[in-house]
């Protein structure tokens, strides 16, 4: 019987998405055995440090690194992601497939509606995107960091005497704790971290079993949806730890992303929106980067990471 070794991280979202993407493919392939095999990435090891600072000491992303090695290793034959984990650019002898559709891709306040939080209440999140969008519209909220699987997230609302939680809708949906959402945030004032509910099928270049098999299981217009978020936050040097959001949506032939960058403390915001061909998603991710960028988009970006190259420098890699 052919094997096929399909990676996730830990998580009990990991293992519903593997789950989810397995699912049908057993049922096609019944010659075929697909096995789970968990990868412990470094995110999940330290829920402590910084994000940002635990994918500096990887050399990649905090939820991604681990998994991708594994890969190119030949430990496993695919790996499944969630696709807003991924950096932009796979490693080399690595291939991103098209996503199997997408779930909801809204962030979801629990606990609580926005308009229903009362003054100076606390909200538990990491996430420096959702921070600073929320800073925004509301600076008088206090966010408490919290990290871990979502069903202990969640359950801080009551632990850590919290007044509201943001997590992705999808998560919660692909869990079932879809009836702990207060409220779905608006995509036009609260655009989601790039290719969020979409997951992320990785592969080798030269593993023909799994080409062969995964051939047709990606959705095409999903897929030009999230390369234009994803070549627009390449544009930008952007990464989960980054407060970008991005949302594309194809309508027949065209395609529209909005996107948005954010400074840390929400004083300062800018955004665009702009159409193109859905056939040139990384043509249309950089246009927008581009109006971004002529905003101020890069002054921003510049004081949460001081370092910060040459946006140019990477214009390319990331629509690759």
């Amino acid at each position: 019987m052919r094997k096929l070794i399909v990676g996730s991280r830990a998580s009990h979202l990991a293992r519903a998405q593997v789950k989810e993407f397995l699912a049908p493919l057993r049922e096609r392939f019944p010659d075929v055995e697909f096995r789970h095999q968990v990868i412990l990435e470094g995110g999940d090891r330290d829920r402590k440090t910084a994000l940002s600072q635990v994918s500096a000491l990887s050399g990649g992303s905090a939820f991604s690194t681990e998994q991708e090695a594994a890969l190119v290793r030949g430990e496993v034959d695919v790996i499944v992601h969630s696709l807003k984990d991924l950096p932009t650019s796979s490693p080399p002898g690595l291939v991103l497939l098209p996503p199997p559709g997408r779930e909801d891709v809204r962030d979801a306040l629990c606990g609580s509606t926005l308009a229903g939080l009362p003054q100076g209440a606390r909200v538990g999140t990491s996430a420096a995107r959702r921070i600073a969008q929320l800073l925004h519209v509301r600076p008088d909220l206090v966010f408490v960091p919290i990290r871990g699987n979502v069903p202990p997230r969640l359950n801080k609302l009551k632990t850590m005497n919290l007044d509201g939680v943001v997590l992705a809708a999808a998560g919660l949906v692909r869990l079932g704790l879809d009836d702990a959402i207060g409220e779905l945030l608006a995509l036009d004032q609260f655009p989601p971290s790039p290719g969020q509910g979409a997951l992320g099928i990785q592969i080798r270049e030269d593993n023909g079993l799994a080409q062969e098999i995964l051939a047709d299981t990606g959705d095409p217009v999903v897929d030009a949806e999230v390369r234009a978020e994803r070549a627009m936050l390449g544009e930008l040097h952007g990464g989960c730890s980054v407060p970008v959001g991005a949302y594309a949506k194809a309508d027949g032939e065209t395609l529209s992303l909005h996107a948005q960058v954010t400074s840390l403390d929400g004083t300062k915001q800018v955004e665009a929106r702009f159409t193109g061909p859905v056939s040139e998603p990384e043509k249309l991710g950089i246009q927008v980067a581009g109006i971004l960028l002529g905003q101020g988009a890069e002054a921003i970006l510049s004081e949460i990471r001081p370092a910060a190259q040459p946006v140019s420098s990477r214009a390319r890699s990331a629509a690759a």
